[in-house]
């Protein structure tokens, strides 16, 4: 009969972190009661302690069974079945602390014990409360809090993976509601990148939602991206699609004249006209830009009479007969010329001016760009939209503000209406600037130091993917390598880890690891978690919904935890579309949301296309406009 009711084994094999433990005959039940609660012995991802004197060892259970003896080559022996194999994971000291990582190993027939509830108390346990939030309950004992060091959360970087359904975009809600919570932390700072636009619901009590689509609803505002805060490449690549090196610089020179033109007219702290470059972000009027280039590439020249050189033809449009326009820069209204004649009198003949460079197609591809409605938000932006001569209501500082210094802890910038095809560029612009503004102000009460940001990359494998290489995966490699020391933190949540290039996901010192049944997504998972726990990462095919394996810096240990997610009706709107649901409005759980158990009803598919074209989920029923066909 054993004395101690939480022995279980003897240690029987040492390889570095791995042990072999032999299972006393005693736990043939599989179950041992300690103190009035009973612990199921040998199962995957539970603790064991191996007291050594003064310290203890904790390790997890990574396998079980016949497979967990040790073996050598050519050994032919029969163990039996009664083992376990423990990955160890950290220590508790003569002060009672719990601590990652071991200062000594275990001998042979060192005894091994189950983890009781008061150990995982003390595991657990936050060390000092204001470096601790809890974001759930651990999955083996719902009265033990699951606390995640929030420092280390932020500072060295994160990452949310799951399968579409394991519940990743309310777990996420979920720990952004804890590590925001407004009377603990008061001054935090989120920006969440929100491809489908799923968490304005979910954070409404303490986000503000920044859309594109410019109809600023409940609280929201229109989310304006100035392009001349983008640096050169960045603006040439949203702006023209690529330069040859010739037109690059052919740009850039006429960039930085229009922005010391603009400096000439509204002065800007910190820079002036010997100091500014291409990149500096200064305003300048991008439909001046287009204008003067296309009078380059098209204006056409008339030889005087008696061969005594050219002039210059003046650009015009014709009315009546009558030259009445020499094109507009604000409407993108190219001007008009002559067409070319090269035969005839000298003097009716016409000729291309003397400097086209070429880029005529550039020059297309620019103009329908700032008539699209759909770029307004980047070539038309408001208030920071300049005039011709590169004057703007509004300056870089106020956009900060509105992005990082408002009054809410979570920023959301929703991009769900931005076009594809720019997607990926200004997602790199937009952590771009942020990332500078925080980088120069590092020393600065507004800067990262002494107020870090957390950016929340949402859907991050579709532009994040190994075979990406554009300026969002650009962005991202720079901030996970650098901003740790400047208070910039990321949060990555995606639903294929195996398609996230590998160098960023690495990065991430905490891993939030959810259901994923794809053996290569698991493998990206294991190979980039810090603790050798290959069998406790085998448990992520069978994880409830809303569970997680969490791993990494901000966690004493890797603990599988029930992350606490949003109240029911603050849910993210990205739950699955109901087939068959519960039509009786008397029984529980009745949804009136439709399915195709809900009776038939008249359908108008009018207001379908009216949402089609204006390229917005969002129906107002009490909509007074013309086009509504209610």
């Amino acid at each position: 009969m054993r004395i101690d009711p939480t022995f279980i084994g003897t240690v029987q094999d040492v390889a570095g972190t791995s042990v072999s433990v032999a299972l006393v005959s005693e736990t043939a039940t599989g179950l041992s009661f300690f103190k009035g609660e009973s612990y199921r012995i040998g199962q995957i991802g539970s603790f064991v302690r191996i007291p050594l004197g003064y310290t203890s060892l904790f390790g997890i259970v990574s396998q079980v069974g016949a497979a967990a003896a040790p073996h050598a080559e050519g050994d032919n022996s029969l163990w039996g079945n009664q083992w376990l194999k423990v990955q160890l994971v950290g220590e508790r000291g003569r002060e009672g602390r719990f601590e990652r990582g071991i200062s000594q190993h275990p001998t042979i027939n060192d005894t091994v014990h189950i983890v009781t509830e008061q150990d995982l108390r003390e595991i657990y346990g936050p060390g000092d409360p204001i470096d601790f939030v809890a974001v759930g309950h651990l999955a083996s004992a719902e009265s033990i809090p699951a606390f995640v060091n929030i420092n280390k959360l932020v500072t060295r970087h994160s990452a949310v993976v799951g399968t579409t359904g394991s519940g990743k975009s309310t777990t996420v809600a979920g720990l952004l509601a804890a590590v925001s919570q407004p009377t603990r932390y008061p001054s935090t700072r989120i920006v969440v990148l929100d491809i489908h636009g799923e968490y304005a619901k979910a954070l409404s009590d303490r986000a503000i939602v920044f859309r594109v689509d410019a109809e600023a609803r409940e609280g929201g505002k229109p989310l304006q991206i100035p392009f001349w805060a983008l640096s050169f490449d960045e603006f040439v690549q949203l702006a023209f699609g690529g330069l040859s090196d010739e037109h690059m610089a052919a740009v850039a020179d006429a960039v930085v004249a229009l922005k010391r033109e603009s400096i000439g007219k509204q002065s800007r702290e910190g820079v002036n006209i010997e100091s500014l470059t291409v990149d500096t972000p200064v305003p300048f009027c991008i439909h001046k830009l287009w204008l003067d280039f296309h009078k380059r590439e098209y204006q056409t020249v008339i030889p005087k009479p008696g061969g005594s050189g050219e002039e210059v033809e003046p650009a015009y449009v014709l009315k009546d007969g009558q030259p009445v326009q020499l094109g507009d820069a604000m409407s993108v209204t190219p001007p008009q010329y002559r067409t070319i004649k090269t035969t005839g009198p000298q003097n009716e003949r016409v000729q291309w001016g003397p400097n086209p460079l070429g880029m005529r197609k550039q020059l297309a591809v620019l103009a329908s760009k700032l008539r699209d409605p759909q770029l307004a938000f980047l070539f038309n932006p408001g208030d920071w939209k300049p005039e011709l001569d590169g004057v703007v209501a509004k300056d870089l500082d106020a956009l900060l503000a509105d992005w990082i210094g408002n009054s809410s802890p979570i920023s959301i910038l929703d991009l769900s209406g931005i076009p594809s095809m720019v997607l990926n560029d200004l997602i790199g612009a937009l952590l771009r600037i942020l990332y500078d503004a925080l980088f120069w102000a590092r020393n600065l009460p507004e800067g990262g130091r002494l107020r870090p940001l957390m950016l929340v990359l949402e859907e991050a494998h579709t532009y994040l993917g190994k075979e990406h290489a554009g300026t969002a995966s650009s962005a991202v490699r720079r901030i996970a390598k650098e901003g740790r020391k400047y208070g910039v933190g990321i949060m990555i949540i995606s639903q294929r880890p195996s398609e996230i290039d590998p160098t960023i996901l690495s990065q991430c010192g905490t891993i939030f690891a959810m259901r994923l049944a794809n053996d290569t997504d698991r493998g990206q998972v294991t190979s980039t978690a810090s603790d050798n726990l290959k069998g406790l990462f085998d448990m992520l095919p069978i994880l409830r919904t809303g569970e997680a394996l969490i791993v990494g810096e901000a966690v004493s240990l890797p603990m599988r935890t029930l992350i606490d997610p949003p109240d029911k009706n603050q849910w993210p709107d990205s739950r699955d579309p109901n087939v068959a649901v519960r039509g009786d409005p008397n029984i529980e759980g009745y949804d009136d949301e439709g399915g195709w158990t809900a009776p038939k009803q008249q359908e108008d598919y009018k207001i379908v296309m009216r949402q089609w074209r204006k390229q917005s989920p969002h129906y107002e029923h009490n909509s007074k406009e013309s086009d509504n066909p209610k």
